[in-house]
């Protein structure tokens, strides 16, 4: 796994969708229910998405954009629309739970055969655990990905699907969602003049790539920058110097902040693991070692962290630091 695909771990849609088709104006959308990512795709026409306190975005046909909550956003066909805002909870994105909720109205099971409307499919993505919140912490609060780029692929299987009414279908389009937010956020990260986080710019690097993918391989691995630069084919002090100008800090202090990262979902997703056996999990063998080396990078100690989490439904204990881009 690449330090990319990594931090996908905790996002799939699980019947997180609403299809919604025959949009004709005025119409106003207002997405209530705080996911944390919530994805949008328009398969034919166009509209508005008006986040809260922040500039409307124009969505044409063929373009998507990945709305970081929990604030509310609205789905209008123009700024300033009459319409009276339909709130979109129940209904329109789903609980973590799941279930299939759509609302159809194309003819003949084509979505854009109704001219002058506007066919919208969201996916709204519950982010499980500190390793996704990782990569949420990279986006802004509006992305926007045109069309013409690697998404197009899946755009035509998304119409055909939700329009379909066959066996498996919730299964097949929770997967198109998923393979829609991946090529929406690697275009992001790819567009010219974009600014990506370090660690991903950092991956097309022959060394430094190769560095990142082995630490993420295999991050309890009794890893030194040494054996880190013979594994990728160069000296110790070339390893450290390129790795700290292309990711920001030295490759065993990203080490430990990923090995942490790792921690803390262990921590609050095994219940029954002591702090032992989650440090020996991401490569400590002393408790003590493990716990100092979370609580400098956390802020708290990992049994706080752990009741911090289960009294919370998973709340964040954090503490900022330069690998946090």
């Amino acid at each position: 796994m690449d330090a990319f695909g990594d931090l996908f771990r905790g996002m799939r849609a699980q019947g997180s969708l609403f299809g919604s088709s025959t949009l004709t104006a005025p119409w106003a959308l207002h997405f209530v229910d705080g996911a944390p990512l919530t994805l949008c795709t328009v398969i034919g026409g166009e509209g508005w998405i008006v986040p809260q306190d922040r500039p409307p975005v124009q969505l044409r046909a063929g373009e998507t954009v990945v709305v970081r909550g929990p604030a509310p956003f609205t789905f209008v066909d123009e700024v300033g629309t009459r319409a009276e805002p339909v709130e979109c909870g129940e209904h329109c994105a789903l609980p973590e739970e799941g279930g299939t909720r759509h609302r159809r109205g194309w003819n003949d099971g084509d979505p854009g055969s109704c001219e002058g409307s506007t066919t919208l499919i969201v996916g709204a993505y519950p982010v499980h655990g500190e390793i996704s919140r990782r990569l949420l912490d990279t986006l802004p609060v509006v992305l926007r990905v045109e069309a013409g780029g690697p998404g197009d692929a899946v755009l035509d299987h998304l119409a055909a699907e939700v329009a379909a009414d066959v066996p498996g279908q919730q299964v097949v389009l929770d997967r198109l969602l998923d393979w829609l937010l991946v090529c929406a956020v690697r275009a992001y990260f790819d567009r010219p003049g974009g600014e990506p986080p370090a660690w991903y710019a950092a991956q097309r690097d022959p060394v430094v790539g190769d560095a990142l993918r082995l630490l993420h391989a295999e991050p309890a691995a009794p890893w030194t920058v040494s054996t880190l630069g013979h594994r990728t084919g160069v000296s110790r002090s070339t390893l450290a110097k390129r790795f700290a100008d292309l990711v920001g800090e030295p490759p065993l202090t990203y080490l430990t902040r990923w090995r942490m990262t790792l921690a803390a979902d262990l921590l609050t997703e095994r219940e029954g693991a002591t702090v032992a056996e989650v440090a020996r999990a991401v490569g400590y063998s002393d408790a003590f070692a493990f716990s100092a080396a979370f609580k400098r990078t956390r802020g708290v100690s990992p049994s706080q962290f752990r009741r911090a989490g289960s009294g919370s439904h998973g709340a964040r204990v954090i503490a900022p630091g330069p690998g946090s881009r």
